[in-house]
């Protein structure tokens, strides 16, 4: 399996892709490891859904983690640790990963926007996943069912879609397909919009979206390609929503490793198997957080993993076998 660069993009373009280090998760595991690894100069990028998209970002109150005073929501002690790497030069792009290749020495990150290159890799994509899917969308899926707006929004223009979510992923994709759809149904399935206040205010004032709050995803329906999803509001009685399209960005509790595209030894739990320093059995890729499933979920806990995760990439990257005399 390998990807390539389109053969009209420019050097100047390649160069645009190319990092010593791809971080995948802008999580407290993923931040807390561009941190370091920008500060060792390396050229780092952080490809991240969404800062509510994890299970620290739609966190309400933090009053424990180290050094932070609280009480501050997920969100904003994310921002806080991704301000801290971008201050040492640490790239963010907010995309979805739809696909790795790390069979070589450079790796390869394909994303909705774009395709990256990396001499190395830190997965950090935490537990938010679901385990279970409604009726219709695994037999819909690439026909009208897709978990990627950027990917996919194009296939949809002058038709009717609907975005089921509420945090920011969720949010901002139903925005990006304002581009092309005739009108977006964000079907929320929480009672209040879980995402950004200005991501809210943005989806809130246009007039392409229509939100419905409290509002379930009971089926996606079709015969071949997508023609409608049944929702049910609360307290209320179920329904067909006729529309082509059903972007759906609902959360659970199972690592996200479907992008991996099983090139990694996983535990029958779905879990990431790592060394001491993080790394995987494939050299030069590493894996941090709640994708180990080896300890209490826990934000301090989390960033530290993507440090020791980030002094190995530095390590591996510069073919050193002790620390950098700065971190000892």
């Amino acid at each position: 399996m390998t990807f390539s660069l389109s053969m009209g993009m420019s050097a100047l373009d390649a160069r645009k892709t190319e990092y010593d280090v791809i971080i995948i998760g802008g999580g407290p595991a993923g931040a807390s490891a561009a941190i370091y690894t920008a500060r060792a100069e390396l050229k780092t990028l952080v490809i991240d859904k969404g800062l509510t998209a994890g299970a620290l970002g739609i966190t309400g109150k933090i009053s424990n983690y180290p050094g932070v005073p609280g009480p501050v929501s997920g969100a904003e002690l994310v921002e806080i640790i991704r301000g801290q790497a971008e201050s040492f030069g640490a790239e963010f792009l907010t995309d979805k990963v739809v696909g790795i290749d790390i069979s070589g020495e450079k790796k390869t990150v394909i994303a909705g926007t774009n395709t990256f290159h990396a001499g190395a890799l830190i997965l950090a994509t935490g537990s938010m996943g679901r385990t279970n899917s409604v009726p219709g969308e695994e037999r819909l899926l690439g026909r009208g069912v897709s978990y990627c707006a950027t990917c996919d929004g194009a296939f949809f223009r002058e038709r009717e879609v609907a975005v089921i979510g509420s945090n920011d992923e969720a949010l901002e994709e139903a925005m990006f397909l304002t581009k092309f759809a005739s009108k977006v149904h964000l079907l929320a399935p929480t009672p209040e919009l879980k995402a950004r206040p200005h991501l809210v205010s943005e989806v809130s004032g246009s007039d392409k979206v229509e939100i419905q709050l409290a509002t379930r995803l009971k089926e996606v329906v079709g015969n071949g390609t997508v023609s409608g999803v049944r929702i049910q509001p609360r307290g209320g009685e179920e329904r067909e929503l006729p529309v082509k399209g059903a972007f759906i960005y609902l959360q659970g509790g199972k690592p996200i490793t479907d992008y991996m595209m099983e090139q990694l030894e996983m535990t029958p739990e779905g879990c990431l198997i790592v060394d001491g320093e993080m790394q995987t059995r494939v050299p030069g890729v590493f894996a941090v957080g709640d994708l180990l499933c080896t300890h209490i979920k826990q934000a301090a806990i989390a960033a530290a993993d993507g440090v020791v995760a980030a002094v190995a990439v530095d390590k591996y990257l510069n073919k050193r076998k002790g620390l950098r005399q700065d971190w000892k």
